[in-house]
């Protein structure tokens, strides 16, 4: 039931719903006053959402900041490589890679860089609909591309950030008891994903991929035009603050 809330949710709280939702308003409303103000309403919330100076700023101060290759010490024993960042292409039988994908790619190049000795694909399947499970297709890609199967470690039953940690627990206290995790998630994901696990009782090391908020710009067309990537960003962001305060009252951090 959580799992089914937390999609109907996700969708209610998109800036989209309500940009239309104010204009659908502004349309049927008959007394003049405040069908204007509807109108300017819906306008403004989408200049406020579409504007990618704006979500910068909001996204800089909610991510955790990534650290360089160079600050990691030592090797450790797990990296748990969060899912979320793939899509399966059924009639052509191959992995198809969306948004957080760099989770993936980044595990691997500290994985070569003997940074982490084994690491652990953490993630089912997040869809209402779709019954195939992530980690399993991307152990398949990994083997594929050169990675032993003997250093993959696969969770496949996770729906969500919380579960991803519950899972992963029971397969890090048989796997590698007491070692040291490296936490391999995006950024804008890592303040939740931390919590998680450390309620769970792992003690992990943060390394945030795929950053959203670069360097502050005051370029005309960041500050002033509007961008539909600012949408979709703010979608995320919302959908996370929202996962952020669900947990926090239902105990999961």
């Amino acid at each position: 039931m959580f799992f089914i809330f937390s999609k109907i949710l996700a969708f209610i709280i998109t800036p989209i719903v309500w940009i239309f939702g104010l204009l659908l308003a502004g349309l049927i409303v008959k007394r003049q006053p405040l069908k204007k103000r509807l109108l300017i309403a819906s306008a403004v919330v989408l200049f406020f959402f579409s504007n990618d100076f704006i979500f910068d700023e909001f996204m800089r101060a909610w991510e955790v900041p990534a650290i360089h290759d160079s600050e990691i010490k030592g090797q450790y024993d797990v990296g748990i490589v969060l899912g979320g960042m793939v899509d399966y292409d059924e009639d052509f039988k191959r992995v198809s890679f969306q948004h957080g994908s760099d989770r993936l790619f980044q595990a691997i190049e500290l994985y070569k860089q003997g940074k982490i000795k084994k690491l652990l694909l953490d993630g089912g399947s997040g869809s209402l609909l779709k019954e195939w499970r992530e980690a399993p297709v991307l152990r398949d890609y990994l083997i594929k591309i050169g990675i032993p199967d003997s250093v993959i470690i696969v969770e496949p039953n996770s729906r969500n950030t919380h579960e991803n940690a519950t899972f992963a627990k029971h397969l890090l206290d048989s796997a590698a008891p007491h070692g040291r995790y490296l936490l391999i998630t995006s950024a804008f994901h890592m303040r939740r994903s931390v919590k998680c696990f450390t309620k769970t009782g792992i003690q992990t090391t943060a390394y945030s991929t795929d950053r959203n908020s670069g360097p502050r710009k005051f370029i005309f067309d960041h500050v002033f035009i509007p961008d539909e990537n600012a949408l979709e960003g703010w979608n995320m962001l919302l959908h996370e603050w929202m996962g952020y305060i669900t947990y926090k009252i239902s105990g999961y951090i």
